[in-house]
């Protein structure tokens, strides 16, 4: 699973970089650094669309944020212009995204990709201190260049229908799939990379994208990402500042180190 990532992308720049529009509020006193992104969370988001009321031009990346946590276009209001809480939807397995009702809509026509520095896990192992319980230490997974990650992800527009004029709610949710390689020693789960390759299969709103595209990758595909033991502060969402990321150095045996093997 992917339940707290870091980002410190700038949707401008991003924007600038992918040649795509920024769609996102202007005015956020540089608020798009988050190292403790947790779901609920209002998320950048790369989608490629049309644009309103003109199907036939051509379609063009766009920057958007959304809330990250998928509302099914189906979901009841609790209120006026308020949506029903459900599960939190901030996951979706890749091998069956197609059937599962929440998502199959969205796998066929509303994909995009999450950006993010990198992710968060927990190695779960027996506490050598308390007998019988288990101790959760944090990873961060990143690309060992420092290079921008994309996940896959599906996104959807919720409107809250007994309105006339109700303001779309746009949410998205991002796409795990089996952990490999390395990887499988912190977690049997990860979010599912999409290459820069893929993107114009992966993004177009027209087609659905081809089946391969959610197939586990291979562990060749993921041999840049590394895992490094993270501070335990990454546990409250309350914590969010560059000190997250900082390697935490740990004994073992007579192996001192800030980014182990996983060997």
């Amino acid at each position: 699973m992917c339940g707290r990532y870091a980002t410190t992308t700038d949707p401008g720049r991003l924007a600038v970089e992918l040649d795509a529009i920024d769609e996102t509020p202007t005015g956020n006193g540089g608020g798009f650094t988050n190292y403790n992104v947790a779901p609920t969370t209002q998320v950048l988001t790369v989608v490629e669309r049309h644009e309103h009321g003109h199907p036939d031009d051509a379609a063009k990346l766009r920057i958007r944020r959304m809330r990250w946590g998928l509302i099914p276009v189906w979901t009841k209001a609790a209120e006026p212009g308020v949506p029903v809480k459900g599960k939190p939807l901030f996951n979706a397995r890749a091998d069956k995204a197609t059937t599962t009702a929440s998502f199959r809509d969205a796998v066929k026509y509303r994909r995009c990709l999450v950006p993010m520095d990198g992710w968060y896990e927990w190695l779960v192992e027996p506490d050598a201190a308390a007998k019988g319980k288990v101790a959760k230490h944090p990873y961060f997974m990143a690309n060992a260049d420092g290079s921008r990650l994309y996940m896959a992800g599906l996104w959807s527009v919720w409107r809250d229908r007994s309105l006339q004029a109700s303001e779309p709610l746009l949410s998205c949710t991002i796409l795990t799939t089996d952990a490999v390689g390395e990887l499988t020693h912190i977690h049997d789960r990860m979010p599912l990379p999409m290459p820069r390759e893929q993107w114009a299969a992966w993004l177009d709103p027209d087609h659905p994208a081809p089946a391969a595209l959610l197939e586990t990758p291979s562990v060749e595909s993921v041999a840049g990402i590394v895992a490094r033991p993270v501070s335990s502060l990454v546990n409250s969402v309350r914590n969010n500042g560059p000190e997250l990321l900082a390697p935490l150095d740990i004994q073992a045996g007579t192996e001192k180190a800030g980014q182990i093997s996983l060997l």
